[in-house]
């Protein structure tokens, strides 16, 4: 098959290499146009650009992918398909109409679960136990397309966002080549979802990524590490945020009011929560880098016997 490819993050990067090696052919990568990253505004490359002039191939970055010119400059490419990963913009049904085997999504989610932005966080926010990867040809809805293909994998107490997304952007990869072979031998039968079962997966925000410290322990310790390495979940003390990457919890409950700091040690700082306790393993305090508890607490002192 002729493919265009459309991605923007390093989760999307997996899937172009595969896509490179396989027996089909990219045409053309289009990827958000650069943009000013950090302090200094620096122009940035998105990883998929970066990796596609690795790779020496043809790269569109147009700002809206939906004008007319732009559908023009694709259909001048005679895609037989159109493979999206985490491209971050919409497409309009022309496009997606377009290619002969239309345009099949990589989603990061056993639909109808997670729909939505951020459904690999969400899945350990929600203390899912598995989740994986979806195959999907694309229509105008939000994520609602028919299913093509499904991988599972099963999610330890333990596993943070991080991590989860390591084996799902692979899994994706491998699972796209397999999609796009079966497709083209006409071995596939799209599958519709089932809408009485769908949840969403919203996009990540300030307000949801705050420590509620009157949920469960086991609650906040799914939203630390669902969050973890990045946006990261966060609470303030003295008007300050401070961000936690790392946690553990106990179901050992007291007396203590929620956000109470019961204590601060090298085995980390153990704060009450709605039911149980709460131990922070590694956190950033306001101007200092992120570190453990532990080699914090070498040269600085945490509160103790204060309420977050």
């Amino acid at each position: 098959m002729n493919v265009i490819f459309m991605g923007t993050p390093g989760f999307a990067v997996p899937t172009l290499e595969k896509l490179y090696e396989s027996r089909h052919k990219v045409v053309l990568v289009v990827t958000q146009p650069d943009k000013p990253s950090g302090r200094g505004k620096k122009i940035k490359k998105s990883e998929v650009k970066e990796r596609a002039e690795e790779l020496g191939l043809e790269i569109f970055q147009p700002d809206k992918i939906k004008r007319q010119e732009n559908i023009d400059i694709l259909k001048s490419y005679n895609p037989d398909a159109i493979v999206v990963v985490a491209y971050g913009q919409i497409l309009n049904k022309e496009i997606l109409t377009l290619p002969k085997y239309g345009c099949i999504n990589v989603h990061a989610s056993l639909l109808p679960k997670l729909r939505g932005a951020a459904p690999l966080n969400w899945a350990l926010i929600r203390g899912e136990t598995k989740t994986g990867i979806t195959t999907m040809l694309m229509d105008e809805g939000l994520d609602t397309g028919d299913m093509l293909l499904k991988t599972e994998v099963v999610i330890d107490q333990n596993m943070d966002a991080g991590r989860l997304h390591d084996i799902l952007m692979h899994k994706g990869a491998d699972l796209l080549i397999e999609t796009l072979d079966k497709l083209e031998k006409n071995e596939l039968r799209p599958q519709k979802q089932d809408d009485s079962l769908s949840t969403y997966a919203p996009m990540l925000n300030k307000e949801n990524r705050r420590i509620n410290w009157n949920m469960p322990a086991r609650t906040i310790h799914n939203l630390i590490r669902g969050l973890s390495p990045w946006p990261s979940a966060y609470f303030t003390m003295d008007e300050s945020t401070v961000k936690v990457y790392k946690a553990s919890y106990t179901d050992d409950d007291s007396d203590y009011a929620p956000g109470y700091v019961i204590k601060a040690n090298k085995e980390g700082i153990f704060v009450k929560a709605g039911e149980g306790i709460v131990i922070l393993k590694e956190i950033q305090m306001p101007g200092k880098n992120k570190m453990s508890v532990e080699a914090y607490l070498r040269g600085n002192k945490f509160p103790e016997h204060i309420t977050l």
